[in-house]
């Protein structure tokens, strides 16, 4: 069995049902009613509240027993949602589209993210926003949720490099106490990342 159908095959949301913090006080930032694709969404918590937010969303996950369960949180909730069984490994994201691009916590090998990360910046549409949010490796000392391999734990600096054809807006390494269902409590060592893709006007005004 997959793992993380394992995980998410009880009937209590493993990283509950309310938002990232992160997202939750960054969401103002996308664009009015923008096309939304959430990576690595779980069991769905993130793009049920960007949904309800007014946003066409797309959650995105490997695990058909989270996203039923998104679906099930969706409708409890009264919004739609589409839902995609995909992994990432295969799945190429459609260039200029989505007004925003969400990856809370969805945790790559370095092999992997140098590929994912360019199609991030390929998909997004101009002017729109990157919301990112990962434990970093100093976390495996703290023992409060994420995985324990280093190679899957980004640094600010390698994101930094691998969206450097976008605008950061904010961007750090810092400790916070995040608390979500039984997955996530505690301090914890987490890297955010805000970003923008430059729109026409901005190129336009960068090439006078």
């Amino acid at each position: 069995m997959n793992p993380w159908d394992e995980r998410y095959g009880k009937d209590e949301y493993y990283y509950g049902t309310e938002p990232n913090d992160f997202l939750r006080d960054q969401a103002a930032m996308i664009p009015a009613g923008a096309d939304v694709l959430c990576l690595g969404e779980g069991e769905g918590r993130n793009a049920v509240f960007l949904a309800a937010a007014g946003h066409r969303v797309v959650a995105l996950d490997q695990s058909a027993v989270g996203l039923a369960k998104a679906a099930r949180l969706a409708a409890a909730r009264g919004v739609a949602l589409e839902t995609r069984v995909a992994d990432l490994a295969q799945y190429r994201v459609d260039a200029d589209r989505y007004g925003a691009i969400v990856s809370i916590w969805c945790h790559l090998p370095s092999a992997l993210r140098s590929r994912v990360h360019p199609q991030i910046v390929a998909a997004l549409a101009p002017g729109g926003v990157l919301i990112y949010e990962a434990y970093v490796p100093a976390q495996i000392a703290h023992g409060t949720g994420g995985p324990r391999d280093p190679d899957l734990l980004p640094t600010l600096a390698e994101l930094r490099r691998d969206f450097a054809a976008l605008d950061i807006l904010h961007g750090v390494e810092c400790e916070r106490v995040v608390h979500e269902g039984a997955g996530h409590h505690g301090m914890s060592a987490v890297v955010q990342l805000l970003a923008r893709k430059p729109d026409r006007a901005d190129v336009e005004s960068n090439a006078v």
